[in-house]
């Protein structure tokens, strides 16, 4: 808590799009692999497979990067990237395990971007080899400096280095065009795999490069999306900042690479492609100006390692913050200025500095790829994850995930995690298995519960245990309004008598919440345990033909309230109460006292109501409205979440949500329209607003019959009235319904914000 309140109080950088998630995101996309591997891969793969090879990768980190937006635009993001997305999602036990996994990535991406940059400086100079440890700990701390001065500075560092990128693509790409030839490109469009070098045993059968093979060679190449999602802390408004420069930075990424496959494939023999990558640009410069390719690798592998070391330390500061693994806390501090994460950021620095010399002094040139492998591995597995936080919010039809996102579908978040987990097998199997074991080993040590066996039928015992498991952690889990879903008890007596009511109660659970169908029988149970078994039947055999998914119950009491009351507290078994009482609307006025009782009875165990007047129901095929009468939060939040539930059946989808507001002042209408906008933009449901002008101060049953009475739903909030006040309260309401459609009035007993 002393945290939290001091996080509070710390000053918070406001990065924009363009310099806290694009100049990131696009720096580490267009990095050592676009001057160091991209020619080889065109040299292997020709043309074709350069550009299939490169589609394929791209269409990894863009599927991810759809459900990165999905997510992003359906919450509050704070600090921590991917890791704050997934754990809000998958819970604590997955989000720390990605937290720790993703860490230990970005961090040892700074190092592999530093290495990267000492192999490009090397092949520039070659007499400085012997110096390349001490070179790479200069540039380290050098790297470490910059970010320990502050996020804003190291932005506006990395504006320099994209120019200097930017100067060196241009001039490259327009050297291979004034040396472009049909005939080469023409050469170069098929395949043409060679041999793979064999140092150990030079005169062993030699094994070729395939397709795969250069697939994983390549695909670094188009990561680098954490780079400005672990930025997620530090930007001023990162639900619209994240999906936009991610998905920008994605697409020009894309094109950069696509441009050079085809230039270089056309300017440039296979030999030079395979043996000279990097060199072949440096020395086909536009004008000779192969010192400014030079310096753009230089900047490509720097703004890279910069961007590591800016993200690593976030990740670790907001997995500190939540109380998951108490060894990290000392980390989660920041500065007063910025909030930067400084002790992460020197424990980042001593990592990067001692696999610098592990790479330099034990494993020599082998130490770029094998650090890519396990980069790759956990940044795969990471992509994976945020789909399958994306998969679970969607396809789990949680009526808390409505993203302003709207470019996704759980399809793409499916296919996005499966081309994660393709890729990484296809890339290094091994290093693939070892990872999900260390991932899934950090799970299970971080998971609290343990599975329960089960014995007996294998198929029914599995879901039996499932089914315990869930419904006992689910009675342990804290509420919240993020995660409320409507569990309904429906008073239907005969269904078969009462169909609409049963009916809008199964629309509006919308097959995301629970629905229980009571029925109450008078008299003693000794007496009448035949007929409860028969009402019982015909609630089932009502449910089947219908195809309604609910949970029938009968009760035998003396009185109805007495068997109202015991439906409330023994509904759910306790494990799933309902939250939503669901009554019909009362026709007979001699029993309007006995069902104000109810109503009562209802508000006071904590439900909230919801009274059904319907006639007939709506023929599926026509476009229908939906219209629900704003007058406050009170009962607002309640309407707006069931009427968009409402609207999400099948039978409803054609249907149109429109909001109105009844005001008596002219000067009001536009803040109030203003208002009503707001509420909708805030609550992410597709709506209208309407305001609707009464001057004349007109009784509301003539401002409702003129503009709703059209409508095939009205959503209407009510007051229980008091006691005495009965028949005012009925004569009321039976006045404002008369010739009205279907409407669900909404006495609301939850003072949470249901829409946020």
């Amino acid at each position: 808590m002393a945290e939290a309140e001091q996080s509070t109080r710390e000053e918070k950088n406001a990065l924009s799009t363009f310099g806290g998630v694009f100049t990131p995101t696009i720096l580490t996309i267009l990095g050592v692999i676009m001057f160091m591997r991209a020619n080889f891969v065109v040299g292997e793969a020709g043309i074709l497979g350069a550009i299939i090879v490169l589609c394929l990768a791209t269409s990894i980190t863009f599927l991810t990067s759809l459900s990165i937006s999905a997510i992003a635009t359906n919450m509050e993001v704070r600090g921590g990237g991917s890791y704050f997305l997934i754990s809000r999602v998958l819970g604590p036990e997955f989000g720390g395990a990605i937290g720790l996994s993703l860490f230990l990535a970005t961090a040892l991406s700074a190092p592999f971007y530093i290495i990267g940059f000492i192999e490009a400086l090397t092949l520039t100079f070659p007499l400085i080899e012997p110096w390349s440890l001490y070179i790479s700990i200069f540039i380290a701390i050098s790297i470490f400096t910059v970010a320990f001065v502050g996020a804003q500075w190291a932005i506006k560092v990395q504006y320099v280095i994209m120019t200097i990128l930017l100067l060196a693509i241009v001039v490259f790409m327009l050297g291979a065009l004034t040396h472009f030839s049909p005939a080469l490109f023409s050469e170069n469009w098929q395949a043409a795999f060679s041999s793979i070098p064999n140092k150990d045993n030079p005169t062993a059968e030699p094994i070729y490069f395939t397709f795969w093979l250069v697939f994983a060679i390549y695909f670094p190449a188009v990561t680098g999306i954490d780079a400005g999602l672990n930025m997620s802390g530090d930007l001023k408004n990162p639900t619209q900042s994240i999906p936009k420069g991610t998905l920008i930075a994605v697409g020009v990424g894309f094109l950069v690479y696509l441009i050079q496959i085809l230039l270089s494939g056309g300017a440039y023999e296979r030999t030079l492609l395979k043996t000279q990558p990097f060199q072949v640009l440096v020395d086909n410069a536009l004008f000779g100006l192969g010192f400014i390719v030079i310096a753009g690798v230089f900047a490509a592998t720097l703004s890279s390692a910069l961007g590591s070391t800016l993200g690593a330390p976030r990740v670790l500061q907001a997995l500190a913050r939540d109380p998951i693994l108490g060894i990290l806390k000392p980390f989660s501090k920041g500065s007063l200025k910025g909030d930067e994460p400084q002790r992460a950021l020197f424990f980042t620095a001593a990592i990067t500095i001692i696999v610098l010399c592990w790479a330099y002094l034990s494993s020599g040139n082998d130490a770029l790829n094998a650090i890519a492998s396990i980069i790759t591995m956990f940044f795969l597995y990471t992509y994976g994850m945020i789909n399958l936080a994306a998969f679970t919010e969607a396809f789990g039809n949680n009526p808390s995930f409505r993203p302003r996102f709207k470019l996704f579908h759980w399809v793409a978040a499916l296919f996005g995690g499966v081309g994660c987990l393709i890729a990484a097998f296809l890339i290094n199997a091994v290093a693939a298995v070892i990872a999900a074991i260390l991932i899934f080993a950090l799970v299970a040590y971080l998971k609290t519960k343990q599975t329960t066996a089960s014995f007996g039928d294998a198929r029914r015992g599995f879901v039996y245990s499932s089914a315990r498991k869930n419904l006992i952690q689910l009675s342990e889990m804290e509420e919240d309004a993020k995660n409320w879903r409507p569990t309904m008890l429906v008073f239907s007596g005969n269904p078969n008598t009462r169909e609409a009511l049963v009916t809008y109660a199964t629309w509006l659970s919308s097959g995301r919440g629970i629905v229980y169908l009571g029925d109450i029988l008078l008299g003693k149970l000794s007496d009448l345990i035949n007929h409860r078994n028969s009402a019982l039947k015909r609630l089932k055999d009502f449910c089947l033909e219908k195809s309604i998914r609910a949970f029938p119950i009968v009760l035998v009491e003396e009185t109805v309230e007495q068997g109202v009351s015991h439906l409330i507290q023994t509904a759910g078994s306790g494990m799933i109460p309902p939250n939503l009482a669901v009554f019909g609307w009362c026709d007979d006025r001699k029993n309007l006292k006995n069902f104000l009782k109810q109503l009562r009875l209802a508000q006071a165990m904590g439900l909230s109501i919801v009274l059904v007047k319907s006639d007939e129901l709506p023929f599926s095929w026509k476009e229908k409205q939906i219209h629900i009468w704003w007058r406050g939060k009170e009962n607002g939040n309640l309407m707006m979440i069931l009427g968009y539930l409402l609207k999400d059946n099948w039978e409803w989808n054609n249907s149109q949500i429109e909001v109105l507001r009844a005001i008596e002042d002219e000067a009001g209408k536009e803040p109030a329209l203003i208002s009503l906008n707001n509420l909708i933009q805030d609550s992410r449901i597709d709506a209208t607003a309407k305001v609707v002008l009464n001057p004349d101060n007109k009784p509301f049953q003539e401002t409702l019959k003129e503009h709703s009475q059209k409508a095939d739903c009205l959503f209407l909030g009510f007051k229980i009235p008091q006691e005495g006040k009965e028949e005012i309260w009925y004569q009321f309401y039976s006045h404002l319904l008369d010739e009205m459609p279907s409407t669900i009035l909404i006495h609301s007993a939850d003072d949470e914000d249901l829409l946020n």
